[in-house]
C-alpha cells in the first residue's frame, strides 16, 4: 500500500498546504516590555520573540517560514498596530524556557505604519469582523489572512500592501 505524501508546509493547524508567498501574522507586545522602538533598534539581526507561553501561539510560530510578514501590535493602553516585521529565523528553542517545551521565531522590523491602526478601528471595520485580533484579542501571536492584511495596510495609509 503506498504511503500518503507528507505535506511539507501546512497551516498552523497542519490541515492544508500553504500557498506560495509569505503568510501573515500579528505579534503583540506591551510597549513597556518590548516596544516598536526597541524592535527597530535591534536592526537587521532582529530579536527572538521569546517568552510566549501559549500552545496556540507557539504552534503559530512553528508554522512560520522565513520571509513571512507580521504586524507589530502594542497591547496595553495604546492597543494599536504600529509596524511591520519579517520572520528572520525559524522556530527554535525559546532561550527563556528551561523546560524545552516552548519555541520562538526571530523577527526584524521592516516599516513603520504611516498611521497606526487601533483596535477600535479594527473592531469598527466590518471587513475585519472575523480577524483574530477582534475575536481572540488575548492571543499573543495570531494568524492574519491575506485580505485582512490588505485591509489593515489600507487603513494604515499604505498605498501598496507590503
Amino acid at each position: 500500500m503506498p504511503k500518503k505524501p507528507a505535506v511539507s508546509s501546512g497551516s498552523a493547524a497542519g490541515t492544508a498546504p500553504r500557498p506560495s508567498g509569505p503568510a501573515y501574522w500579528l505579534f503583540k507586545s506591551e510597549p513597556e516590555t518590548h516596544s516598536w522602538a526597541a524592535q527597530k533598534a535591534m536592526g537587521r539581526a532582529g530579536t527572538a520573540w521569546d517568552g510566549v507561553r501559549n500552545f496556540v501561539a507557539r504552534n503559530n510560530m512553528k508554522a512560520m517560514r522565513l520571509g513571512d510578514l507580521g504586524f507589530f501590535y502594542h497591547s496595553g493602553k495604546d492597543k494599536e498596530i504600529v509596524g511591520i516585521v519579517e520572520v528572520c529565523a525559524l522556530a527554535h528553542p525559546d532561550p527563556t524556557d528551561d523546560t524545552g517545551v516552548w519555541q520562538c521565531v526571530d523577527i526584524r522590523a521592516l516599516y513603520d505604519l504611516p498611521k497606526p491602526v487601533t483596535l477600535a478601528d479594527a473592531k469598527a471595520s466590518p471587513k475585519l469582523a472575523n480577524m483574530a485580533l477582534v475575536k481572540t484579542s488575548r492571543l499573543s501571536v495570531q494568524p492574519v489572512t491575506a485580505q485582512e492584511w490588505k485591509d489593515v495596510c489600507r487603513m494604515a495609509g499604505l498605498t501598496r500592501p507590503v
